[in-house]
């Protein structure tokens, strides 16, 4: 830590202490209930990767957008969601903040402006482009940050959505985060340049990157790029350079990478990093962090114990959401007979 970053104060960072534990604690819950066969479907965990949820969402009000990934657990929780409306989604169940209808991949919140994950890598960036789009011309002065992995440069909708953005002079964040492994192939392996934030200055718009595992020069990164977006200044990429300390997803043998690589990221683990950064300026003692623990625990069980007690959707509601009130009959197709 450096001593610009160590002059945050200690109440904000034992509140972004808090939320990655609550981050971190809920991912681990879910790989109990995933090998358990409560919870099915894809699951693609954040743990690792705290830091860059917990220190940009921090900064955001509550008229931004976030648009996040396929791996948005960390986000949906930084931003808002409850723990209950996360997990019971992943449930399936209707008291899921998407009814059950999305699972892992596509969580869902209006009342928070989160417009959630989406399965389809790089898919999101032009959507927060469009978000973004719609608040400058309303005369919102609103931000959009979308998050997005490494693997995402690789796609058209990456180069196509950050023109667009400098272009128009939209105010949107875009948060890479660079775990160094698209699924399983290596960044090195798939970009002749592996620079992200040199690419985005391509665009023309301010980018540098970030250490993703410092969550309190994330913190400083984000309140610096935030303010240059809302000043009119135009659109900002951060490189947030982080990892995964567990596979791409629960159906992954992890084949790719080796075990010493994977230690030695996890002696930078962001939570060990911060403990110990509050604990050098007793800040931060056994039993403060263990009453923050407890806490956590006490809402991850009533969370489990929520989900386990939804409701499935009926069958009868099964073509509900198709189509938008009022419109099916007029676009039901015409049999013949």
């Amino acid at each position: 830590m450096t001593t610009e970053l160590s002059a945050v104060d200690p109440d904000t960072t034992r509140r972004l202490l808090h939320q990655m534990l609550r981050i971190r604690r809920f991912e681990e819950r879910c790989v109990e209930l995933y090998s358990t066969w409560r919870i099915r479907g894809f699951l693609h965990l954040y743990i690792g990767e705290e830091a860059v949820a917990t220190g940009v969402i921090d900064h955001l009000r509550s008229d931004d957008s976030v648009v996040a990934t396929y791996r948005e657990h960390g986000h949906g929780l930084a931003r808002g969601l409850s723990m209950r409306s996360i997990l019971a989604e992943m449930y399936g169940r209707q008291e899921g903040c998407s009814r059950g209808r999305g699972g892992s991949m596509h969580l869902f919140d209006a009342a928070t402006n989160f417009y959630g994950g989406n399965a389809i890598v790089a898919a999101g960036l032009p959507v927060a482009v469009g978000l973004a789009l719609a608040a400058k011309r309303t005369g919102s002065d609103a931000l959009t940050a979308c998050f997005f992995g490494e693997g995402a440069v690789a796609e058209g909708e990456f180069h196509e959505s950050l023109n667009l953005a400098t272009l128009w002079d939209l105010p949107v964040l875009f948060c890479c985060e660079n775990n160094l492994y698209a699924m399983g192939t290596p960044l090195a392996s798939s970009e002749s340049d592996p620079d992200i934030a040199l690419k985005a200055s391509g665009y023309g718009m301010a980018a540098w990157p970030v250490d993703g595992m410092d969550v309190l020069a994330v913190h400083h990164a984000a309140a610096r790029a935030i303010a240059t977006v809302r000043a009119g200044e135009g659109p900002v990429l951060l490189e947030l350079r982080t990892y995964r300390f567990r596979a791409h997803s629960m159906y992954d043998p992890e084949r790719y990478r080796d075990s010493e690589e994977v230690q030695r990221w996890r002696e930078r683990d962001p939570i060990d990093a911060l403990v110990a950064h509050l604990r050098e300026r007793d800040e931060l003692d056994d039993d403060a962090l263990g009453a923050m623990e407890a806490e956590v625990s006490a809402e991850i069980d009533d969370a489990v114990t929520y989900a386990e007690a939804g409701t499935l959707e009926p069958v009868e509601d099964l073509e509900r959401f198709v189509y938008t009130e009022g419109s099916s009959a007029a676009i039901q197709p015409q049999v013949s007979r």
